[in-house]
């Protein structure tokens, strides 16, 4: 009498052991083949620091374009914006708006990547920004942002 309930125990084990085994193995290979990375989800993200926004930007094979406003109230003379980030192929160059970042004003700011490109069309690219402004008292500031987004 034993052995027959043994033996349901058995095969109640076995059949959820084979379907806990497809189901990892399906698992495995959507996760091989890149359906299930999270960073084809995450959206495309500009930010600067609070006070200047980045209201449009775009990251082609070789520049990075960013539309930049000043709603700090106070003109930014220089506005400097740099990519500092050693995980980018694209590093230690920048773009300065020309006679600085007026109260209110919107400029556009393009950082040619000359020889060394962000990466290939379609890729996800993300950087570290730097900014550096200075306000009418005179001090210099540096300040950090972040840019994500999908090569163009």
């Amino acid at each position: 009498m034993n052995t027959k309930r043994a033996q349901a125990a058995l095969e109640f084990l076995m059949t959820y052991g084979w379907a806990i085994l497809v189901v990892l193995i399906a698992i495995g290979a959507l996760a091989y083949f890149g359906v299930l990375n999270p960073g084809r989800f995450l959206p495309a993200t500009c930010v600067l620091f609070p006070g200047v926004s980045c209201n449009d930007f775009k990251v082609n094979t070789t520049s990075i374009s960013l539309i930049v406003r000043n709603g700090i109230g106070e003109n930014l003379n220089p506005f400097t914006v740099n990519i500092s980030s050693a995980a980018t192929t694209c590093p230690n160059v920048g773009a300065s708006a020309s006679g600085g970042l007026n109260d209110g004003e919107q400029e556009t700011l393009t950082i040619d990547c000359g020889a060394s490109d962000p990466g290939s069309a379609g890729a996800r690219y993300k950087a570290a920004l730097n900014i550096t402004y200075n306000t009418s008292s005179g001090i210099n500031h540096v300040r950090t942002g972040e840019i994500v987004s999908q090569i163009e």
